[in-house]
């Protein structure tokens, strides 16, 4: 299946981008939609968003107004370089024959245009240069050019926006256009063609979701009963695992009383976190009985129950009604009903680590769930409550652990802070992660 992109620039720069495109006709074709102002690239996406399956625009410039059309689809923007600015730098010495030290320059780095003017041995001290700010309002930009020249600093305007070289045209002042080149173009292309292709693959990987209600056999009082009702809440629970498979285009299978499989593809992993909370509000409706769920994502449908079934094992250890999954790199994500989340890995290559961590007692898998809490503080810290919250374990259990990780080297204490209550302060920890640990070491040391 071919990917179809959407072209947007001035018509110049999209007739060169489309040609362009041309060499990878057998994975790409491409829509183009050029405008006259770069404000028209906000209702190009917004109204194109239904043809293409991702966008690729003629400068990073419009960055800014591709923002304010909503789209959530892949973007790719050319970017200007030094390549870009000799080529530009050619033309107006070598073409032209004008001098290349007194000129204003929009939207390149200050790095690219003083390295291009090194590379070429041409002084720079009266180059004047404003590097892309994605908020930029146009006639600012207009302004920083028009300014400079009319006051006598500049002989010549570079510009890597359309419309601002249409002005400083109209206005008789000496400009250039600087564009993305064509081997810029060629290597954009290529970019958004393998993103895409990648995307697709990962999208049409199998997901597994293992859903599991506990103690249904338990759920009456009578023994004699028992079989009758808990069937009926089987049943109950059944249409409403069916519906939902139904409504990702998933199969389904019931593996036994409360326990329920479905097979679909990663294509609605997009929103797994509002579907499974959907599921599980449909399932607390039937019982208040503890229910979970497992996302396992992979190349094979053994893979992806495989993860599914991790998953699993970790929501049922988390909480009564809630969700994880496990993706085909072996990260686990989770809770999913929760807006906020904790994602971690289960496994770990630093085999120092490794040994560690077995002799304080701490598995690989709490070990990655601590870092991730810890870089969701920002400040790279924790303290034995902000884990006892995170990973539902006693105050006690935390501390324990945390005790561990620094007997072990792989915390350190680094503060304390004020208890709310009455009460001796609380250790802040920071836990090192495999990349610097070592570094750490060597620091405590010095």
């Amino acid at each position: 299946m071919k990917a179809k992109a959407g072209v947007v620039g001035p018509k110049d720069m999209v007739e060169t981008i489309c040609e362009i495109a041309e060499e990878y006709d057998e994975q790409l074709t491409t829509v183009p939609f050029d405008y006259v102002h770069a404000e028209e690239a906000t209702e190009i996406v917004r109204k194109n968003q239904q043809v293409v399956d991702f966008w690729i625009f003629a400068g990073p410039a419009l960055h800014a107004f591709v923002n304010k059309s909503g789209s959530q689809q892949p973007f790719f923007y050319l970017k200007l370089d030094g390549s870009s600015l000799q080529k530009t730098l050619l033309e107006i010495s070598y073409k032209d024959h004008l001098s290349l030290s007194r000129m204003s320059i929009d939207l390149l780095t200050e790095r690219d245009v003083y390295e291009t003017y090194r590379e070429l041995d041409i002084p720079y001290n009266d180059i004047y240069f404003h590097e892309l700010e994605y908020d930029t309002p146009l006639d600012k930009l207009l302004t920083f050019h028009q300014e400079l020249y009319t006051s006598g600093k500049v002989d010549i305007c570079v510009t890597g926006l359309h419309f601002i070289y249409e002005q400083l045209k109209l206005q008789g002042i000496p400009v250039y256009r600087v564009i993305p080149t064509r081997v810029n173009i060629r290597e954009t292309l290529l970019s958004a063609i393998e993103k895409w292709t990648t995307h697709q693959f990962r999208k049409s990987q199998i997901a597994v979701l293992l859903i599991e209600v506990d103690k249904i056999e338990q759920s009456t009082n009578s023994s004699a009963t028992i079989s009758y009702d808990a069937h009926r809440i089987n049943l109950e629970l059944q249409t409403a695992v069916l519906d939902f498979a139904e409504s990702i285009s998933g199969s389904f299978v019931n593996l036994g009383l409360g326990s329920f499989i479905i097979f679909s593809t990663r294509g609605f992993s997009k929103d797994a976190g509002q579907h499974v909370q959907y599921l599980l509000e449909s399932m607390a409706l039937v019982t208040d009985l503890p229910a979970n769920i497992g996302v396992g994502y992979g190349d094979t449908a053994l893979k992806a129950e495989e993860n599914a079934r991790v998953a699993l094992h970790h929501a049922q250890n988390f909480e009564p009604f809630c969700a994880f999954l496990v993706d085909d790199r072996d990260n686990i994500t989770g809770p999913l009903k929760q807006e906020e989340n904790i994602s971690f890995s289960y496994r770990t290559e630093d085999r120092e680590t490794s040994d560690k961590l077995k002799e304080s007692g701490v598995t690989i898998t709490t070990f990655n769930k601590i870092l991730s809490v810890q870089k969701r503080t920002g400040n790279h810290s924790v303290t034995t409550n902000l884990l006892a919250d995170w990973l539902k374990m006693t105050p006690r259990n935390a501390r324990r652990i945390l005790t561990g990780l620094v007997e072990q080297g792989l915390a350190q204490v680094i503060g304390e802070e004020a208890p709310s209550s009455k009460g001796r302060p609380r250790k802040i920890y920071r836990v090192k992660t495999d990349r610097n640990s070592g570094k750490n070491e060597k620091n405590d040391r010095s």
